[in-house]
């Protein structure tokens, strides 16, 4: 091994064992990958759950198991701020999402993705920014997110990436196409059906000259994608990264 090769690996392992990870939504489908993947990597995980969720006494155990903590912070600016203080988190993953369907067992109501998808980005957003050592940020977004999307959930997806962006954190924003596979808790066949067929389609694409729209736009699991997450986390680089970026290799 090359004296920079070694060099490069005993610094990642350094970082690896002095990061904080704290991760939101980290009972959703790609939540818990996140979780599993850092702490197969040996990083200190501080796994976020909703005080009053569903999933608190199913899920919060299970993380504990494989050596994560279970953190019930109330979504508030002010509490998000104090934890993030009182941990040392380093890096903070923002996983959070919903749908109308687990919104409505939740009992909200309005705007969700105004609610959820932004309010509570922006939340994480301004705790991380109000820390003397501002963590590195991760944020899960999606394919198409921009401020002025027609769809509010690509909208409120678009707002969120500007407040990180303006927030001068150090950050990686993740956009996926199509996120899903049979390990999934949710039956969403919609989904796993939409993935197959626009992964055949971008295939066909591919070999008739469109392979920029093929990397751009291919499907990925949440282990392939928990895996990016936590090396882009752990990295130093900043930005935007989508499509095969983010996919199986």
């Amino acid at each position: 091994m090359a004296i920079a090769d070694s060099l490069a690996t005993t610094m990642s392992d350094k970082t690896k064992t002095e990061a904080v990870a704290f991760v939101a939504g980290s009972t959703g489908y790609v939540g818990q990958a996140v979780v599993a993947e850092l702490r197969r990597q040996g990083v200190t995980t501080i796994a976020h759950i909703r005080p009053g969720s569903s999933r608190l006494e199913r899920l919060g155990p299970a993380m504990q198991n494989i050596g994560a903590s279970v953190d019930t912070t109330e979504w508030n600016t002010a509490a998000l701020t104090k934890t993030f203080q009182r941990l040392g988190v380093t890096h903070v993953f923002c996983l959070i999402g919903t749908t109308r369907k687990q919104a409505s067992k939740e009992g909200i109501e309005g705007d969700i993705y105004e609610r959820i998808d932004f309010g509570l980005t922006s939340m994480l957003v301004e705790a991380a920014a109000d820390q003397a050592s501002p963590p590195r940020f991760v944020y899960l977004s999606s394919i198409g997110a921009k401020t002025n999307a027609s769809s509010n959930y690509l909208k409120a997806r678009g707002k969120a990436e500007a407040k990180l962006a303006a927030a001068g954190l150090s950050y990686i924003i993740a956009r996926p196409s199509f996120i899903t596979g049979s390990d999934r808790d949710e039956l969403r066949p919609a989904e796993r059906i939409g993935a197959a067929v626009a992964d055949g389609a971008l295939s066909l694409a591919g070999l008739l000259g469109g392979g920029k729209l093929k990397r751009k736009y291919q499907s990925t699991s949440a282990g392939e994608l928990a895996k990016r997450l936590v090396d882009y986390g752990l990295g130093s680089d900043s930005g935007a990264f989508e499509g095969s970026d983010l996919a199986r290799a």
